[in-house]
């Protein structure tokens, strides 16, 4: 009896870890970008549930999956290694072509390095050293897999909530944006778990693999510069 409770301790806490970085007040400073969906939505091209369900679709097939996700699996496996995690880093840096995602991608990172590192999460300090050194950029994917092995969530969960928070993040921009209403929200969330369930289900593609094709959001991102009025930083 003893073990079985001690076992489901480990699992509510590792559920409630979980629950606290996923969650929208967690300060991940990802709030701040739409990744082109402003200027999506401002151009008519995005402009109701079933659109906004396409681009999230296509951000999580297109990026996230063969993108995102390796770097953050190859960061969480080199951790706490940091010259390990940082060359993951470079190879992100190398391979984001456009300005304005590096730089969204480098916020979120130093966001949560600085966050974590408040926390006391293992590896946090150490890493920030090295970003405010230029010895590394601290993109968010290489952060994320250094930070939430620190804090104990095992590998499935780290990505997991790494497809969620891109969720959560594009679909709080397009509300924001007066696109979709709250129950839209949950709906597409419902029509995406399965989709995110089929990626992870199948191993992560190779750091050294890694490609992104979402050519559509790029060029907005790119063109957002030149808006009129932004709601977000890209």
């Amino acid at each position: 009896m003893d073990e079985l409770n001690e076992q489901r301790s480990i699992e509510a806490v590792a559920g409630l870890t979980l629950l606290q970085h996923g969650d929208s007040f967690f300060p991940s400073g990802a709030v701040s970008f739409s990744w082109g969906l402003e200027t999506l939505c401002a151009e008519g091209r995005v402009h109701d549930a079933e659109s906004v369900a396409a681009f999230l679709e296509s951000q999580l097939r297109g990026r996230w999956a063969p993108f995102d996700r390796p770097a953050l699996v190859a960061a969480y496996r080199a951790a706490p290694d940091a010259g390990a995690v940082s060359a993951i880093d470079r190879i992100l840096e190398a391979q984001t072509l456009a300005a304005e995602l590096r730089g969204g991608s480098r916020r979120i990172g130093s966001a949560l390095l600085i966050v974590h590192e408040k926390l006391g999460t293992p590896g946090a300090t150490e890493y920030r050293g090295l970003v405010r050194s230029a010895a590394a950029a601290g993109h968010a994917a290489a952060v994320q897999g250094l930070v939430w092995r620190g804090v104990g969530l095992d590998l499935a969960a780290a990505e997991v909530l790494s497809a969620y928070g891109l969720t959560v993040g594009l679909l709080g921009a397009a509300l924001r944006l007066a696109v979709i209403g709250h129950i839209d929200v949950q709906r597409i969330m419902q029509r995406v778990r399965g989709e995110i369930a089929d990626l992870v289900s199948h191993a992560a593609p190779d750091i050294q693999a890694i490609y992104a094709f979402t050519p559509e959001s790029e060029i907005a991102v790119m063109r957002h510069e030149a808006a009129d009025a932004r709601l977000f930083a890209n």
